[in-house]
């Protein structure tokens, strides 16, 4: 299969050249993005608490949280503008999906891997927690499992049937809520049609009260999410080390820490 072009594969202008040494992935059906308007993000962490409902993640408590081991798949950062405490910017980061994800290629069991459609997914039953995919990740976003956390009831009636509860010893992260495109791709399966824009929303993006992200198909160039990925002012996190996130920030860059 021939190698997709740089407008087939709706990226960016890029604002680094590099030499690649490893062949691209190939995306022949979907390959999935999300774009975050941080002109939009007010920081009101819907987002986060979606994430910890739908996928069935654990709250550590305060002293677990103290000792680095909070368990949350996607963070909002917080930045203050120099002299004035009151100019905050607020960023959203959920694993960034890289194309060229530096935390697949150091994992000994092969447990984190690079799905067909973009993801860097995670077996959990075959990670042995060597951490070694946490410790390559540049953007912070794989956690441990440190304990078998308990949800006693009535805490146990919310747990999500379609998200395995992950044990003690393994690493968990944002997964773009696999399950949800399953289940888009399910559906249309059944009604004998491609998935459409729009089929598929994660829970972040469904519960966020400004509409900040949008998501969606990267193959698809008139999908929301690739029309959004064009804009001018996209870019995305860390793009220097060339690990091609999936993710894409809108928000005009003026410099350093000042988010504009």
């Amino acid at each position: 299969m021939r190698d997709l072009t740089r407008r087939e594969q709706n990226e960016p202008p890029p604002r680094h050249e590099f030499r690649e040494i490893l062949s691209p992935h190939e995306h022949p059906e979907h390959r999935w993005g999300m774009v975050i308007d941080l002109n939009l993000c007010v920081g009101c962490g819907a987002c986060v608490v979606a994430c910890y409902a739908e996928n069935n993640i654990s709250v550590v408590g305060e002293e677990v949280y103290r000792q680095g081991r909070e368990m949350t798949w996607i963070r909002v950062e917080r930045y203050y503008r120099k002299g004035r405490p009151d100019k905050v910017r607020f960023i959203p980061i959920p694993c960034q999906q890289c194309d060229n994800a530096p935390c697949e290629p150091v994992c000994p069991v092969h447990a984190t891997y690079h799905t067909p459609e973009g993801l860097n997914a995670q077996i959990y039953n075959r990670c042995v927690g060597t951490r070694y995919c946490a410790n390559n990740c540049p953007y912070n976003v794989r956690r441990f499992n440190w304990f078998n956390y308990r949800f006693d009831e009535p805490l146990n009636l919310q747990l999500n049937p379609s998200v395995t509860v992950r044990s003690k010893g393994v690493m968990e992260k944002c997964s773009f809520c696999v399950q949800r495109i399953a289940a888009a791709k399910f559906r249309a399966k059944n009604e004998n049609r491609k998935v459409r824009d729009g089929d598929v929303t994660p829970a972040c993006a469904q519960t966020c009260p400004t509409k900040a992200i949008t998501f969606g198909d990267l193959r698809d160039e008139d999908s929301e999410v690739s029309r959004k990925r064009r804009n001018a002012r996209g870019y995305r996190l860390l793009e220097q080390l060339n690990t091609k996130p999936a993710i894409t920030y809108l928000k005009k860059i003026t410099g350093g820490l000042d988010l504009g």
